[in-house]
């Protein structure tokens, strides 16, 4: 269920409602895999466990795959709360931390190496944490449970290999 709700607000910030994925190439755990041969793209994504304070809208983390982009595992969360300007946005993995690119609501990994870090760090580790500050000054800390997201990874990795 949390898979769903995150895939149909994915579906909804990214792309027009018609042009949802299409297929479930898998879920796994919390973590779910997805193409969309409309696109072409391919993600696995999950649901936040657990969200500290009062949520705005559902949190979401995902490692996303755009074969015509020649974009591979790449790393976006969706915050529960619009994060204050001034804030970082952090990603907590096993004992690593990396501060993402982001705006008011998403966040992104810096470069192609970090994307690279955040996906061996979420194959290893049993948990993760995004933590910022709302606009309200209070902090935002969004958990997610790991156990299934490397099979998500690699079934939406395989699954964008047959859309190029």
């Amino acid at each position: 269920m949390r898979v769903a709700a995150a895939l149909f607000a994915l579906g909804l910030s990214i792309v027009p409602v018609q042009t949802a994925a299409k297929d479930s190439l898998g879920i796994f755990n919390s973590w779910g895999a997805f193409r969309d041969p409309n696109v072409p793209r391919c993600y696995a994504i999950a649901e936040s466990e657990e969200i500290t304070g009062k949520a705005e809208r559902k949190s979401y983390a995902s490692v996303g795959f755009w074969p015509k982009r020649n974009i591979r595992a790449q790393f976006h969360v969706r915050l529960s709360r619009d994060r204050s300007t001034n804030s970082r946005v952090m990603v907590g993995i096993g004992g690593r931390r990396f501060q993402l690119t982001a705006d008011r609501s998403d966040g992104w990994s810096q470069d192609r190496r970090m994307d690279a870090a955040i996906i061996a760090a979420l194959r290893s580790a049993k948990s993760m944490t995004i933590e910022s500050t709302g606009r309200d000054g209070k902090p935002i800390v969004d958990a997610y449970l790991l156990r299934g997201a490397a099979t998500a990874i690699d079934a939406a990795s395989l699954g964008c290999s047959r859309l190029r």
